[in-house]
């Protein structure tokens, strides 16, 4: 299928006084395009002028054809017309904004056109004429420094049209001399063209995410990847290996079955012990530990071999800060309170020294327990101790001062001395009674004999006066400061302290007692559960899991560092 070629159209207008035109004459006429074209100031063109119009108007397909067709006899010319033909700038416009509509432009660039033809003042009529108007003029309407020229101002107040051009060089289409040649029409349905701008969409879009996971992907490479190959080369080519020795130990206390309350509650459990098993996993994670070791078994002399690799290996003479840091990274000891174990660690680069590592731990551990519990057997029988010697001190002070008051009176028993003294008035009362009743019983005879009523008399006063020196000394034992009676008082309350400290030594030495089985009941032991064995295969470094968990973390940083990026891009673009 061919097409006609287009030839340059011109449009007659007829005056009033010219014939009408036949239907031949007004073909030319239809086959103008309908778009709208500016009034152009009407000729009155000469026949000459009119003729060549219309031999340029026919098909040159028609003229060969002609000329190829054998001449007919020669017809009767017919008169000159005359009327108004358009101008060749008029065809030539149309003619331009033919090709401009078989270009394919899209709706946004026509619009953009007749946008840059308004700000430059350009009596466009249509979207292709502003294209076309744009062109003759020397702009590109779809050029990027045009589209920039779309943006004015405000506060100067100046069109686009006044910014002077960006680049010196204005490249415009330029016309090719083509020759013509009779082609499919390149004219598409909207269908067509829909079809083809949504593909060209669907490709940029392809393209844009082809871009953004290729920088995507490049990221990861240089974030997460080489960073986690270096870790993984790390631990299977160059870390130095290590074997790690393991023991469980526990610390038991004797059974208190005397006990009573809370402690007697948790004597049978592993709370009983908690404090003294913390109190040893704390030594031993401390530097003192770490010295000790250190001092017993060269401890920083074995990390500090050629043959480690440079990250675990100790330097020369590295510090103690150094060697701690070591110490706490190979050495590791948790405990469980549910079961009451201590659980420990140790690695090596040998497993043998490891092992004797381990081992020389558990006994630094046993010392220290043994040391708490000796320590607190020690301040408890000490303080008894000191209870019992206090109250045999006070019992001995409060026996001299018996003894010595029974010395001051000379006497063993004052008590005893004023019975006596008592006993002794009585049978001498007896006696002047019955001495009295004999002189009464001679004064009744009516010739007493007078010797034996003198005798009486004479036993009568006796008596009478031995009752009154009796009496008499009873009454100076009664009285004065240094009388029998407060010697008496005074001895009794010294007996009566003496008997208070007996009493208060006797509960001491009960204390001292029940203090030292107490103490007995409080040793703590340690028992190793789980003796360390020299293992045959490295423990560390955990290669695959390790280069797992270094992915992990630099695929965490990364993530970290592009959300925290992503949020403050879209702080500072609100």
């Amino acid at each position: 299928m061919t097409t006609k070629p287009k030839a340059k159209k011109f449009r007659i207008r007829r005056t009033a006084a010219s014939a009408p035109a036949t239907p031949a004459e007004e073909a030319p006429q239809e086959e103008m395009p309908r778009a709208r074209r500016p009034e152009a100031p009407q000729a009155q063109p000469d026949a000459p002028e009119a003729a060549a119009a219309a031999r340029r108007s026919r098909p040159r397909g028609a003229d060969r054809s002609a000329s190829a067709a054998p001449q007919a006899p020669p017809q009767p010319q017919e008169p000159v017309r005359t009327g108004d033909i358009a101008s060749a700038r008029e065809t030539s416009a149309e003619t331009d904004i033919d090709s401009i509509r078989k270009e394919g432009l899209t709706g946004r660039q026509l619009r953009m056109a007749r946008r840059i033809a308004q700000r430059h003042n350009l009596p466009a009529t249509s979207d292709f004429d502003a294209v076309r108007l744009l062109r003759k003029k020397g702009i590109d309407p779809f050029q990027r420094s045009n589209m920039l020229e779309l943006v004015v101002d405000g506060n100067s107040g100046e069109s686009a049209a006044s910014v002077p051009a960006r680049s010196e060089k204005v490249q415009l289409p330029q016309t090719v001399a083509v020759e013509k040649k009779n082609l499919p029409s390149t004219d598409l349905s909207p269908a067509e063209r829909r079809e083809r701008e949504i593909g060209e969409i669907q490709r940029d879009i392809a393209r844009r995410r082809r871009r953004k996971l290729a920088l995507l992907t490049a990221r990861l490479a240089f974030f997460v990847g080489i960073p986690t190959l270096v870790a993984g080369y790390y631990f299977y080519a160059v870390a130095t290996p290590m074997y790690a020795s393991k023991s469980e130990f526990l610390i038991l206390k004797a059974d208190n079955s005397g006990g009573s309350g809370l402690g007697g509650l948790l004597s049978g459990t592993q709370f009983a012990t908690s404090q003294d098993s913390i109190a040893v996993q704390s030594y031993l994670q401390s530097k003192d530990a770490m010295l000790r070791l250190d001092d017993d078994r060269g401890f920083k002399a074995h990390f500090s071999q050629e043959w480690i690799d440079p990250i675990q290996r100790l330097n020369s003479d590295p510090s103690n800060e150094e060697a701690y840091k070591v110490y706490s990274k190979n050495i590791k000891i948790g405990y469980d309170p549910t079961e009451g174990v201590i659980r420990m660690e140790v690695a090596a680069a040998n497993p043998q020294v490891a092992a004797d590592f381990s081992t020389s731990l558990i006994s630094y551990a046993e010392q220290r327990v043994n040391h708490l519990s000796e320590q607190k057997r020690a301040d408890q029988m000490k303080d008894a101790m000191v209870g019992f010697e206090q109250a045999q001190q006070e019992r001995r002070k409060a026996q001299e001062a018996l003894v010595h008051l029974q010395q001051e009176g000379s006497i063993l028993d004052p008590e005893g001395v004023i019975t006596g003294l008592r006993g002794r008035i009585n049978q001498v009362e007896l006696q002047l009674q019955e001495k009295e009743l004999q002189l009464a019983a001679l004064l009744d005879n009516a010739r007493p004999n007078k010797a034996k009523v003198q005798g009486a008399q004479g036993d009568v006063a006796r008596l009478q006066n031995l009752l009154n020196d009796l009496k008499a000394q009873m009454v100076d034992a009664s009285k004065g400061e240094n009388s029998l009676a407060q010697l008496t008082v005074r001895i009794q309350m010294a007996q009566a302290d003496l008997a208070t400290r007996d009493l208060m030594l006797q509960s001491a030495l009960q204390q001292v007692e029940q203090t030292r089985m107490e103490a007995n009941r409080q040793v703590r032991y340690l028992t190793t559960s789980v003796e360390p064995v020299a293992s045959q295969d490295p423990t560390y470094p955990r290669k695959f899991e390790n280069t797992i968990l270094a992915f992990l973390i630099f695929s965490g940083i990364y993530l970290m560092i592009s959300l925290t990026a992503s949020i403050l891009r879209e702080q500072v673009s609100q």
